[in-house]
């Protein structure tokens, strides 16, 4: 392959078969001219990116860092594969080396920005959130700096982008969100914190997850038990009253009305994790 153009010592744009791509390996471009060709078996990595644009931003961002800096993305990116199992495309290189560049530079002034997500991070996308850590413990060894648990978030969210295109990943999100919500809605009505290990606790995550996609999707349980729905409401009115809330959030967030059975398994899951939580105090 031919050099088209020299970045810095290690670093290299290449002519692969009439297409662009950048090269590194430590030392590859040292005393190297325009035009000469380079051997595969000189390279340590290749990073191919779909547009012209992504490729000189990439490559404009490689010449403006350190060895360090490239080293310590390459070592993140095949933790983060191992990890999770899935094969990075190389803008993931560009959008961290660009985000971990501008994240030191805020630290270095002491500004550190906080993460409305999170939450949803931590209890959706747990091997995503290790990465992050994973990318916070090195960046403490390399450059003597603690970042907040935040910037681990933001971090675990770019491997995401892997496995979700991006309005998937915005439907998650809002998912997250309205989750989020629902469960503040259940914890201020009875003035108690969950107990997020517990089995019940688990059991009402999970019911919540499908009930959100069934509001989002338009597709909730049909009106069936009326008989099980007045039982239950009668023995659990604190469990009732609490979902008379959610309804209102439902209807504000989806403009869904919840079906009798909808109400009967929210009360059902409601009650089992709140009559455990009143046994412990």
């Amino acid at each position: 392959m031919k050099i088209r153009q020299i970045l810095n010592n290690n670093i290299a744009v290449v002519d692969r078969g009439g297409h662009e791509s950048i090269i590194y390996s430590k030392g590859i471009a040292f005393k190297k001219k325009v035009g000469q060709q380079i051997n595969d078996s000189e390279i340590e990595k290749t990073y191919v990116l779909d547009s012209k644009d992504r490729l000189e931003h990439f490559s404009y961002l490689l010449s403006q860092s350190d060895e360090t800096a490239i080293s310590f993305i390459n070592e993140l990116v095949q933790y983060g594969e191992k990890r999770i199992g899935k094969i990075a495309n190389d803008y993931l290189y560009s959008a961290l080396l660009d985000h971990v560049t501008f994240a030191l530079e805020r630290a270095r002034k002491n500004q550190f920005i906080r993460s409305p997500l999170a939450w949803e991070v931590k209890k959706f996308y747990p091997d995503y959130f290790a990465i992050g850590l994973q990318a916070l413990t090195r960046m403490q060894e390399i450059y003597q700096i603690d970042f907040p648990e935040d910037e681990a978030v933001s971090i675990a969210l770019h491997f995401v982008n892997l496995q979700e295109n991006q309005s998937h990943l915005d439907e998650r999100l809002e998912d997250m969100e309205t989750l989020r919500d629902i469960l503040n809605i259940i914890k201020y009505h009875f003035n108690e914190e969950f107990d997020e290990s517990s089995m019940n606790y688990m059991r009402l995550v999970t019911h919540l997850q499908y009930f959100i996609e069934r509001m989002r999707t338009n597709n909730p349980y049909e009106e069936k038990e009326s008989l099980l729905f007045q039982q239950v409401k009668s023995l659990y009115p604190a469990a009732y009253d609490a979902v008379e809330k959610i309804a209102i959030y439902v209807k504000g967030r989806f403009n869904q009305h919840l079906s009798k059975d909808e109400y009967t398994y929210l009360m059902i899951h409601i009650n089992r994790v709140t009559e455990r939580m009143n046994e412990e105090t």
